[in-house]
């Protein structure tokens, strides 16, 4: 089933290991053959999204799960070393080259559009990078995954990125922009969820950090009062039926750095149940 003759698009929101819900999904839409001519993602949403656009069912999670418990690719020693918490270095390295190879060929000659969202640090502004006009794709990923504090910042064409969740978690209002009239969003929050105010303590650690990137030093702090005012208008857009969006039904309890592969596992069973039951009110919105 496609859907490239029409003007939709595919957006994953990021949230770490919680995105397990997310290739849960996915790996339904590639069973029954549902890809979009466009996807954007956000953070770990990008990389749900190469495996996607190469079709290769299972692989996000099998990686996760073989490698979560894996020194080499989630673990303090990795933040205190290499000054990130996930390790890219060996995630886009051995693990994508040798242990649980990605197929890159199917990726790059994907007919597929594919966006990776980050933030620029010096603006604090929301970047898209798309696919066969960005330089390297695969970096913006991973400058799009790149969680502030807990990841290195990621240079690209000259500039510095991190986590595009940061500037622009959900970027629906890109895809209208940029004149898609079908969206979907794949959320990894249930409907219900809202964020916190950042506490003082937390706002003087990422000053200290960021404490040469101003403009990204105020996005930072804005963090959960934009989030909060794009939850409340996804509610309403979707309430007009101008998006369609697949998001848990009950909280989630999966932390972003979650090492209980018996959770992740549950999580990705609720991706693909809720995938499921989603998949018919989907087309519907899709072809209406």
């Amino acid at each position: 089933m496609n859907f490239k003759t029409e003007k939709s698009v595919l957006i994953l929101e990021g949230g770490a290991l919680r995105s397990f819900f997310t290739c849960g999904v996915l790996d339904v839409f590639m069973e029954k053959n549902i890809y979009f001519p466009c996807v954007c993602g956000v953070s770990a949403g990008s990389l749900c999204g190469i495996n996607y656009l190469s079709k290769q069912i299972g692989r996000t999670a099998k990686v996760n799960l073989d490698y979560v418990n894996d020194k080499r690719y989630l673990s303090l020693r990795s933040l205190i070393k290499d000054k990130m918490i996930f390790n890219f270095d060996f995630l886009f390295g051995e693990i994508s080259h040798e242990l649980v190879p990605l197929n890159y060929d199917a990726f790059y000659n994907s007919e597929q559009n594919f966006v990776a969202f980050t933030t620029d640090c010096q603006t604090g502004k929301s970047v898209a990078h798309e696919k066969n006009i960005c330089d390297d794709i695969l970096t913006a990923c991973r400058a799009s995954s790149s969680m502030p504090l807990l990841s290195k910042i990621v240079v690209l064409e000259g500039r510095e990125y991190l986590d595009g969740g940061v500037s622009d978690p959900i970027p629906y209002q890109w895809a209208f922009e940029n004149g898609y009239e079908k969206v979907v969003l794949i959320l990894t929050r249930d409907i219900n969820y809202r964020k916190k105010p950042l506490s003082p303590l937390i706002k003087k650690v990422y000053a200290q950090k960021y404490k040469e990137y101003p403009e990204l030093l105020e996005t930072i702090y804005n963090i959960p009062g934009h989030y909060n005012s794009l939850a409340d208008e996804i509610l309403k857009l979707e309430k007009q039926n101008k998006i369609f969006v697949i998001r848990p039904e009950e909280p989630v309890k999966v932390k972003r750095t979650e090492k209980n592969t018996e959770k992740l596992k549950e999580l990705y069973n609720i991706g693909r149940q809720t995938g499921a039951k989603q998949l018919e009110a989907m087309v519907k919105y899709l072809r209406a």
